[in-house]
């Protein structure tokens, strides 16, 4: 195999790490993304319980506000029948009275709902808050150990840069271009074996002659199809196509 191939090959198993490290870092802000979604909703799910508790509570007081109102007109009708004289406007406002009464009792049991609702939609903001710590406890840990796992990566990523560097330097110039060409439109795959007579990157079979010119180590061979370098090792099956 030509020292250049062999160079490349060195450099080819560095870029191919660098590429794994580096998808593997892209992968951090998605799962963080994911996480803070996660948080958010159980977030989410204590802030509905808690208005929904602060609604019955309005709607509660309001009740209580309407018995105030009824009680007050109950004293304004007790004062005016204290003061006519009449029978007629005594029973009018008898009869006002009464009906006020069961305004007031009607008030009263809607009140003693609302309360039960109440009582219901707290306990539900008690269970919602404890899905929120146990949850904001789990997702805290797991954020602690994106953090560490992106510090790692970043620390990988740049080792592996300084040994992507040093391999790139020791590469023939001229077909490092070429390599670095094909780098970005292969995907990390640019020197391809020809085990059994086809190209290891796009799997087309290769003639006898590419073979052998392979073989011989004398030149940089690409394939005729998909471009990629070929190389050739001893424990690599010879067939080849006819």
């Amino acid at each position: 195999m030509l020292e250049i191939i062999e160079k490349l090959l060195v450099l080819q198993d560095r870029d191919q790490k660098l590429i794994a490290l580096r998808e593997q870092t892209q992968q951090i802000p998605m799962e963080r993304a994911s996480l803070e979604s996660k948080t958010s909703h159980t977030s989410a799910a204590l802030d509905q319980a808690k208005l929904q508790v602060k609604h019955l509570e309005s709607e509660r007081k309001r009740l209580e506000l309407e018995v105030e109102s009824k009680k007050t007109q109950i004293e304004k009708y007790s004062h005016q029948q204290f003061q006519t004289k009449k029978n007629e406007e005594y029973r009018a406002l008898g009869n006002e009275i009464d009906n006020c009464k069961r305004e007031i009792a009607k008030l009263d049991d809607q009140q003693i709902e609302f309360m039960e609702k109440i009582e219901a939609a707290q306990k539900k903001v008690a269970e919602a808050n404890a899905d929120y710590l146990a949850a904001k406890k789990t997702l805290d840990g797991r954020f602690a150990e994106l953090k560490t796992r992106e510090e790692k990566l970043n620390q990988e990523v740049s080792a592996a840069e300084a040994e992507r560097n040093a391999a790139a330097a020791t590469a023939d110039e001229s077909l490092l271009s070429r390599y670095e060409r094909l780098l970005k439109s292969k995907g990390g795959k640019v020197l391809v074996g020809i085990a059994h007579g086809v190209c290891g990157g796009c799997h087309m079979g290769l003639s006898r002659s590419l073979v052998l010119q392979c073989r011989g180590s004398k030149e940089i061979v690409n394939c005729p199809n998909c471009a990629r370098i070929l190389y050739y090792t001893g424990d690599m099956d010879l067939a080849v196509a006819d």
